[in-house]
Protein backbone atom coordinates (compact mmCIF):
# COMPACT_ATOMS: atom_id res chain seq x y z
CA UNK A 1 0.00 0.00 0.00
CA UNK A 2 1.48 3.38 -0.88
CA UNK A 3 2.59 5.77 1.83
CA UNK A 4 3.77 8.75 -0.19
CA UNK A 5 1.82 11.38 -2.12
CA UNK A 6 1.02 10.93 -5.80
CA UNK A 7 1.96 7.25 -5.68
CA UNK A 8 -0.55 5.32 -7.74
CA UNK A 9 -2.37 2.22 -6.63
CA UNK A 10 -2.48 0.55 -10.01
CA UNK A 11 -2.82 1.13 -13.70
CA UNK A 12 -4.42 -1.85 -15.36
CA UNK A 13 -7.17 -2.72 -17.75
CA UNK A 14 -10.58 -3.18 -16.18
CA UNK A 15 -13.90 -4.46 -17.37
CA UNK A 16 -16.29 -2.04 -18.92
CA UNK A 17 -19.46 -3.02 -17.17
CA UNK A 18 -21.55 -0.02 -18.16
CA UNK A 19 -25.11 0.71 -17.27
CA UNK A 20 -28.19 0.12 -19.37
CA UNK A 21 -28.98 3.77 -19.06
CA UNK A 22 -27.80 4.85 -22.50
CA UNK A 23 -26.14 7.99 -23.70
CA UNK A 24 -29.11 9.71 -25.28
CA UNK A 25 -28.32 12.95 -23.51
CA UNK A 26 -24.85 13.10 -24.98
CA UNK A 27 -24.30 15.46 -27.86
CA UNK A 28 -20.62 14.71 -28.46
CA UNK A 29 -19.61 13.30 -31.81
CA UNK A 30 -17.26 10.80 -30.13
CA UNK A 31 -18.14 7.28 -31.20
CA UNK A 32 -18.41 4.95 -28.22
CA UNK A 33 -21.12 2.83 -26.69
CA UNK A 34 -21.65 1.44 -23.22
CA UNK A 35 -22.68 -2.08 -22.40
CA UNK A 36 -25.20 -2.93 -19.72
CA UNK A 37 -24.38 -2.45 -16.06
CA UNK A 38 -25.55 -4.12 -12.87
CA UNK A 39 -26.50 -3.22 -9.36
CA UNK A 40 -25.69 -5.37 -6.35
CA UNK A 41 -29.14 -6.90 -6.65
CA UNK A 42 -28.59 -7.85 -10.27
CA UNK A 43 -26.27 -10.25 -11.99
CA UNK A 44 -22.60 -10.08 -11.05
CA UNK A 45 -21.25 -11.18 -14.41
CA UNK A 46 -19.04 -8.80 -16.33
CA UNK A 47 -19.35 -8.17 -20.03
CA UNK A 48 -16.96 -6.48 -22.37
CA UNK A 49 -17.88 -3.19 -24.01
CA UNK A 50 -16.83 -1.38 -27.14
CA UNK A 51 -15.63 1.73 -25.29
CA UNK A 52 -11.93 2.16 -24.63
CA UNK A 53 -9.86 4.77 -22.86
CA UNK A 54 -8.33 5.81 -19.55
CA UNK A 55 -10.05 6.81 -16.32
CA UNK A 56 -7.73 9.02 -14.30
CA UNK A 57 -8.79 9.29 -10.67
CA UNK A 58 -7.37 10.33 -7.31
CA UNK A 59 -8.34 10.77 -3.70
CA UNK A 60 -9.31 8.79 -0.61
CA UNK A 61 -6.71 6.45 0.86
CA UNK A 62 -9.64 4.67 2.51
CA UNK A 63 -10.56 3.43 -0.97
CA UNK A 64 -7.06 2.15 -1.71
CA UNK A 65 -7.66 -1.53 -0.94
CA UNK A 66 -11.04 -1.59 -2.70
CA UNK A 67 -9.71 0.16 -5.79
CA UNK A 68 -6.75 -2.22 -5.92
CA UNK A 69 -9.00 -5.26 -5.77
CA UNK A 70 -11.58 -3.88 -8.19
CA UNK A 71 -8.97 -2.97 -10.79
CA UNK A 72 -7.15 -6.28 -10.39
CA UNK A 73 -10.37 -8.32 -10.60
CA UNK A 74 -11.18 -6.86 -13.99
CA UNK A 75 -7.82 -6.48 -15.70
CA UNK A 76 -8.25 -9.77 -17.56
CA UNK A 77 -11.90 -9.18 -18.54
CA UNK A 78 -11.57 -6.07 -20.70
CA UNK A 79 -8.17 -4.56 -21.40
CA UNK A 80 -9.74 -1.67 -23.32
CA UNK A 81 -10.32 0.49 -20.24
CA UNK A 82 -7.46 1.61 -18.04
CA UNK A 83 -8.05 2.86 -14.50
CA UNK A 84 -5.36 4.96 -12.82
CA UNK A 85 -6.28 5.64 -9.18
CA UNK A 86 -3.90 7.79 -7.13
CA UNK A 87 -4.49 7.50 -3.33
CA UNK A 88 -3.45 11.00 -2.32
CA UNK A 89 -6.13 11.70 0.27
CA UNK A 90 -9.66 13.05 -0.06
CA UNK A 91 -8.68 16.72 -0.03
CA UNK A 92 -6.12 16.41 -2.79
CA UNK A 93 -8.47 14.23 -4.81
CA UNK A 94 -11.16 16.90 -4.66
CA UNK A 95 -8.61 19.55 -5.64
CA UNK A 96 -7.71 17.45 -8.67
CA UNK A 97 -11.39 17.24 -9.62
CA UNK A 98 -11.79 21.02 -9.33
CA UNK A 99 -8.75 21.39 -11.59
CA UNK A 100 -10.26 18.97 -14.14
CA UNK A 101 -7.22 16.69 -14.02
CA UNK A 102 -9.23 13.58 -13.01
CA UNK A 103 -12.53 12.04 -14.09
CA UNK A 104 -13.49 11.18 -10.54
CA UNK A 105 -12.28 11.95 -7.02
CA UNK A 106 -12.51 9.53 -4.11
CA UNK A 107 -13.66 11.42 -1.03
CA UNK A 108 -14.71 10.29 2.44
CA UNK A 109 -16.73 13.45 3.00
CA UNK A 110 -18.90 15.74 0.88
CA UNK A 111 -17.37 18.93 -0.50
CA UNK A 112 -16.80 21.18 2.56
CA UNK A 113 -18.49 24.59 2.55
CA UNK A 114 -15.10 26.29 2.46
CA UNK A 115 -14.34 24.52 -0.84
CA UNK A 116 -17.66 25.22 -2.56
CA UNK A 117 -16.23 28.20 -4.45
CA UNK A 118 -13.56 25.95 -5.96
CA UNK A 119 -16.09 23.93 -7.93
CA UNK A 120 -15.96 25.34 -11.49
CA UNK A 121 -18.88 27.58 -12.42
CA UNK A 122 -21.76 25.66 -13.95
CA UNK A 123 -20.51 22.28 -12.69
CA UNK A 124 -22.65 19.98 -10.58
CA UNK A 125 -21.03 17.21 -8.54
CA UNK A 126 -22.70 13.81 -8.26
CA UNK A 127 -21.91 11.66 -5.21
CA UNK A 128 -21.62 7.92 -5.78
CA UNK A 129 -21.21 6.03 -2.49
CA UNK A 130 -19.01 2.98 -3.00
CA UNK A 131 -18.00 1.60 0.41
CA UNK A 132 -18.53 1.62 4.17
CA UNK A 133 -15.97 0.82 6.84
CA UNK A 134 -14.89 1.35 10.43
CA UNK A 135 -12.22 3.78 11.60
CA UNK A 136 -10.10 1.73 13.98
CA UNK A 137 -8.56 3.11 17.14
CA UNK A 138 -5.34 1.22 16.46
CA UNK A 139 -2.89 0.98 19.36
CA UNK A 140 0.48 -0.49 20.27
CA UNK A 141 0.61 -1.72 23.86
CA UNK A 142 2.52 -5.00 24.14
CA UNK A 143 0.58 -7.47 26.25
CA UNK A 144 -2.62 -5.43 26.19
CA UNK A 145 -5.59 -6.75 24.23
CA UNK A 146 -9.28 -6.05 24.51
CA UNK A 147 -8.84 -2.35 25.26
CA UNK A 148 -12.07 -0.37 25.70
CA UNK A 149 -12.45 3.34 25.01
CA UNK A 150 -15.31 5.82 24.80
CA UNK A 151 -15.81 9.16 23.08
CA UNK A 152 -14.93 11.28 26.13
CA UNK A 153 -11.68 9.41 26.73
CA UNK A 154 -10.80 9.54 23.03
CA UNK A 155 -11.38 13.30 23.09
CA UNK A 156 -8.96 13.61 26.00
CA UNK A 157 -6.37 11.40 24.35
CA UNK A 158 -6.41 13.19 21.01
CA UNK A 159 -6.42 16.65 22.62
CA UNK A 160 -3.41 15.68 24.71
CA UNK A 161 -5.09 16.06 28.10
CA UNK A 162 -4.90 12.31 28.77
CA UNK A 163 -1.17 11.69 28.50
CA UNK A 164 -0.42 8.18 29.80
CA UNK A 165 -2.03 4.79 29.37
CA UNK A 166 -2.59 4.33 33.11
CA UNK A 167 -4.69 7.50 33.31
CA UNK A 168 -7.65 6.96 35.70
CA UNK A 169 -10.16 7.66 32.91
CA UNK A 170 -8.76 4.80 30.80
CA UNK A 171 -8.47 2.48 33.82
CA UNK A 172 -12.12 3.12 34.72
CA UNK A 173 -13.19 1.71 31.35
CA UNK A 174 -10.87 -1.30 31.70
CA UNK A 175 -11.18 -2.60 35.29
CA UNK A 176 -8.73 -5.34 36.15
CA UNK A 177 -6.55 -4.63 33.12
CA UNK A 178 -2.87 -3.99 33.73
CA UNK A 179 -2.20 -0.73 31.91
CA UNK A 180 1.36 0.62 31.66
CA UNK A 181 2.47 4.12 32.59
CA UNK A 182 3.74 4.52 29.02
CA UNK A 183 3.32 7.96 27.48
CA UNK A 184 0.63 8.08 24.81
CA UNK A 185 1.94 8.96 21.34
CA UNK A 186 -0.67 10.26 18.91
CA UNK A 187 -0.48 9.08 15.29
CA UNK A 188 -2.48 11.43 13.05
CA UNK A 189 -2.85 12.43 9.41
CA UNK A 190 -0.72 15.26 8.00
CA UNK A 191 -2.66 15.51 4.72
CA UNK A 192 -6.19 16.73 4.07
CA UNK A 193 -8.10 13.61 4.98
CA UNK A 194 -11.67 12.38 4.97
CA UNK A 195 -10.68 9.99 7.76
CA UNK A 196 -9.73 12.99 9.87
CA UNK A 197 -12.99 14.74 8.98
CA UNK A 198 -15.10 11.73 9.92
CA UNK A 199 -13.20 10.91 13.12
CA UNK A 200 -13.37 14.50 14.33
CA UNK A 201 -17.08 14.70 13.40
CA UNK A 202 -17.69 11.60 15.53
CA UNK A 203 -16.05 13.35 18.49
CA UNK A 204 -18.15 16.47 17.89
CA UNK A 205 -21.31 14.35 17.87
CA UNK A 206 -20.48 11.86 20.63
CA UNK A 207 -18.47 14.05 23.05
CA UNK A 208 -19.64 17.62 22.38
CA UNK A 209 -18.72 18.97 25.81
CA UNK A 210 -15.30 17.31 25.88
CA UNK A 211 -14.01 17.77 22.33
CA UNK A 212 -12.59 21.23 21.68
CA UNK A 213 -10.75 20.88 18.33
CA UNK A 214 -13.77 20.93 16.02
CA UNK A 215 -14.12 18.96 12.82
CA UNK A 216 -12.31 19.38 9.51
CA UNK A 217 -10.23 17.43 7.03
CA UNK A 218 -7.20 18.95 8.77
CA UNK A 219 -6.92 19.45 12.55
CA UNK A 220 -4.35 21.33 14.61
CA UNK A 221 -3.26 18.42 16.80
CA UNK A 222 -1.12 18.65 19.96
CA UNK A 223 2.49 19.48 19.11
CA UNK A 224 3.67 16.08 20.37
CA UNK A 225 1.61 14.20 17.77
CA UNK A 226 3.40 12.32 15.00
CA UNK A 227 1.84 12.90 11.59
CA UNK A 228 1.83 10.67 8.53
CA UNK A 229 0.78 11.29 4.94
CA UNK A 230 -1.96 8.75 4.27
CA UNK A 231 -3.53 5.97 6.30
CA UNK A 232 -0.69 3.53 5.69
CA UNK A 233 1.78 6.00 7.16
CA UNK A 234 -0.36 6.42 10.29
CA UNK A 235 -0.55 2.64 10.67
CA UNK A 236 3.23 2.41 10.36
CA UNK A 237 3.72 5.03 13.08
CA UNK A 238 1.50 3.02 15.42
CA UNK A 239 3.21 -0.25 14.55
CA UNK A 240 6.71 1.11 15.16
CA UNK A 241 5.97 3.12 18.33
CA UNK A 242 5.21 1.54 21.69
CA UNK A 243 2.44 3.52 23.36
CA UNK A 244 1.05 4.89 20.11
CA UNK A 245 -2.60 5.20 19.15
CA UNK A 246 -3.91 6.36 15.79
CA UNK A 247 -7.13 6.61 13.82
CA UNK A 248 -6.91 4.57 10.65
CA UNK A 249 -9.38 2.63 8.54
CA UNK A 250 -9.83 -0.89 9.87
CA UNK A 251 -8.81 -2.52 6.61
CA UNK A 252 -5.39 -0.85 6.78
CA UNK A 253 -5.04 -1.49 10.51
CA UNK A 254 -5.79 -5.18 10.02
CA UNK A 255 -3.35 -5.47 7.12
CA UNK A 256 -0.68 -3.95 9.38
CA UNK A 257 -1.42 -6.46 12.17
CA UNK A 258 -2.52 -3.81 14.67
CA UNK A 259 -4.80 -4.19 17.67
CA UNK A 260 -7.95 -2.08 17.64
CA UNK A 261 -9.93 -0.93 20.67
CA UNK A 262 -13.61 -1.58 21.22
CA UNK A 263 -15.51 1.70 21.41
CA UNK A 264 -18.67 2.44 23.37
CA UNK A 265 -21.61 3.19 21.09
CA UNK A 266 -24.72 5.28 21.68
CA UNK A 267 -26.50 2.25 23.14
CA UNK A 268 -23.81 1.93 25.82
CA UNK A 269 -22.27 -1.21 24.34
CA UNK A 270 -18.56 -1.62 23.59
CA UNK A 271 -18.23 -2.82 20.00
CA UNK A 272 -15.12 -3.80 18.08
CA UNK A 273 -14.57 -2.58 14.50
CA UNK A 274 -15.56 -5.16 11.88
CA UNK A 275 -17.34 -5.45 8.59
CA UNK A 276 -20.46 -6.64 10.41
CA UNK A 277 -20.50 -3.84 12.99
CA UNK A 278 -20.00 -1.24 10.25
CA UNK A 279 -22.87 -2.78 8.28
CA UNK A 280 -25.04 -2.54 11.39
CA UNK A 281 -24.27 1.18 11.63
CA UNK A 282 -24.84 1.75 7.91
CA UNK A 283 -28.26 0.12 8.09
CA UNK A 284 -29.42 2.97 10.34
CA UNK A 285 -28.45 5.93 8.13
CA UNK A 286 -30.74 8.53 6.62
CA UNK A 287 -29.95 9.02 2.94
CA UNK A 288 -30.14 12.58 1.59
CA UNK A 289 -31.37 13.35 -1.93
CA UNK A 290 -27.79 13.88 -3.19
CA UNK A 291 -26.80 10.45 -1.76
CA UNK A 292 -24.73 11.91 1.06
CA UNK A 293 -25.13 10.51 4.58
CA UNK A 294 -23.19 9.87 7.76
CA UNK A 295 -22.64 6.55 9.50
CA UNK A 296 -20.98 8.01 12.62
CA UNK A 297 -22.47 7.23 16.06
CA UNK A 298 -25.55 5.54 14.62
CA UNK A 299 -27.96 3.77 17.00
CA UNK A 300 -28.11 0.03 17.54
CA UNK A 301 -26.55 -2.31 20.07
CA UNK A 302 -24.24 -3.90 17.47
CA UNK A 303 -23.30 -0.68 15.62
CA UNK A 304 -19.65 0.34 15.69
CA UNK A 305 -19.78 4.09 16.40
CA UNK A 306 -16.80 5.34 14.36
CA UNK A 307 -17.99 4.09 10.99
CA UNK A 308 -17.58 6.13 7.84
CA UNK A 309 -18.28 6.05 4.14
CA UNK A 310 -16.63 7.01 0.90
CA UNK A 311 -17.91 8.41 -2.38
CA UNK A 312 -16.60 8.75 -5.91
CA UNK A 313 -17.32 12.31 -7.02
CA UNK A 314 -17.94 13.10 -10.69
CA UNK A 315 -19.29 16.04 -12.65
CA UNK A 316 -22.77 15.45 -14.01
CA UNK A 317 -21.78 16.80 -17.44
CA UNK A 318 -18.68 15.30 -19.04
CA UNK A 319 -16.63 16.61 -22.00
CA UNK A 320 -17.46 13.67 -24.26
CA UNK A 321 -19.63 10.62 -24.72
CA UNK A 322 -16.52 8.49 -24.28
CA UNK A 323 -15.92 9.90 -20.79
CA UNK A 324 -19.56 9.24 -19.94
CA UNK A 325 -19.26 5.64 -21.07
CA UNK A 326 -16.01 5.12 -19.19
CA UNK A 327 -17.44 6.46 -15.93
CA UNK A 328 -20.68 4.51 -16.23
CA UNK A 329 -18.69 1.37 -16.95
CA UNK A 330 -16.35 1.53 -13.97
CA UNK A 331 -18.73 3.04 -11.42
CA UNK A 332 -21.34 0.54 -12.55
CA UNK A 333 -18.91 -2.24 -11.73
CA UNK A 334 -18.03 -0.84 -8.30
CA UNK A 335 -21.75 -0.79 -7.48
CA UNK A 336 -22.45 -4.24 -8.94
CA UNK A 337 -22.74 -7.40 -6.87
CA UNK A 338 -19.30 -8.45 -8.10
CA UNK A 339 -17.73 -5.16 -7.06
CA UNK A 340 -19.45 -4.94 -3.69
CA UNK A 341 -18.54 -8.56 -2.92
CA UNK A 342 -14.88 -7.53 -2.85
CA UNK A 343 -15.38 -5.40 0.28
CA UNK A 344 -16.06 -7.87 3.10
CA UNK A 345 -12.82 -9.87 2.64
CA UNK A 346 -10.99 -6.54 2.96
CA UNK A 347 -12.61 -5.87 6.36
CA UNK A 348 -14.80 -3.26 4.69
CA UNK A 349 -18.58 -3.27 4.26
CA UNK A 350 -20.81 -3.25 1.18
CA UNK A 351 -23.47 -0.60 0.79
CA UNK A 352 -26.97 -1.28 2.14
CA UNK A 353 -29.14 -2.30 -0.80
CA UNK A 354 -31.26 0.85 -0.61
CA UNK A 355 -28.18 3.08 -0.96
CA UNK A 356 -26.64 0.89 -3.67
CA UNK A 357 -29.85 0.94 -5.73
CA UNK A 358 -30.07 4.74 -5.46
CA UNK A 359 -26.46 5.06 -6.62
CA UNK A 360 -27.04 2.76 -9.60
CA UNK A 361 -30.10 4.79 -10.61
CA UNK A 362 -28.06 7.98 -10.41
CA UNK A 363 -25.68 6.78 -13.12
CA UNK A 364 -28.22 8.04 -15.65
CA UNK A 365 -27.43 11.60 -14.52
CA UNK A 366 -23.92 11.43 -16.01
CA UNK A 367 -24.24 13.00 -19.45
CA UNK A 368 -22.19 14.90 -21.99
Amino acid sequence: MPVGPRQRVATVGVAAVATALGLAACSSSSSSSAATGTSSSATSSASSSTVSGTIKAAGSTFQTNFQQEAISAFKSVDPNITVDYDPVGSGTGRADLYANTVLFAGSDSPVPAKEASKVPAGKTILYFPVQIGPIAMAYNLPGVTGLKLDATVLAGIFQGTIKTWDDPAIKALNPGMSLPSTTITLAVRSDSSGTTANFSQYLVDAAPSAWKLGTSSTITWPSTARAGDGGSAVAQIVKSTTGAIGYVDFSTATAAGLHAASVENSAGDFVAPSSASATAAASQVTLKSDLTFSTADEPGATSYPITYQSWDLVYSVQPSATDVALLKAYLGYLLSSAGQALLTPLNLSPLPSSIDSAAVAQLSKITS
